[in-house]
């Protein structure tokens, strides 16, 4: 008999980006964008239809060699001001997390944007731990500042 547990965890991520919301959200919706930032150069296939009811799908490997499946359908998209979507985390063909995450682009008052992303999931008989995906999610958003300072980026 395997153990089974579930564990449930809501974290709340604030950034600051110096270039308005629409450079923000544009590098969410191209996928050439979101590839680079999202993917990373260790991913072994991203797919983004970025539209309500549209799929996005990353492949990589885990340190042990095991294969990560990251899907997400988005369910809202309000362009430059709010993106919400749901994503399950598979390792090979055993899901570990289930989560809501919702993204919105606050313009700051320098020409800026704040970011705030607040994920809530349910991770799944110890397959990941929160603390595991908040850090993650911490390391992407500074992925996604320098796709924003890099030359010819989104527009």
């Amino acid at each position: 008999m395997t153990d089974q547990s579930v564990t449930h965890a809501t974290f709340s991520l604030e950034r600051s980006y110096p270039v308005p919301p629409a450079r923000v959200f544009a590098a969410w919706a191209d996928p050439d964008a979101k590839a680079r930032w999202f993917a990373g150069p260790g991913s072994e296939g991203h797919e983004l239809d970025f539209r309500i009811g549209g799929r996005e799908v990353n492949r990589g490997r885990h340190e042990d060699g095991g294969t990560l499946t990251f899907e997400s359908v988005y369910h809202d998209i309000v362009p430059n001001e709010r993106i919400v979507y749901a994503s399950a985390l598979h390792a090979g063909q055993t899901l570990a997390t289930v989560s809501l995450t919702t993204v919105e682009f606050v313009p700051a008052g320098d020409g800026g944007t704040r970011l705030h992303l607040t994920e809530q999931a349910t991770f799944l008989d110890g397959h990941e731990q929160p603390q595991w995906r908040e850090q993650g999610t911490r390391e992407w958003l500074a992925a996604l500042d320098a796709e924003l300072l890099r030359p010819n980026g989104p527009e």
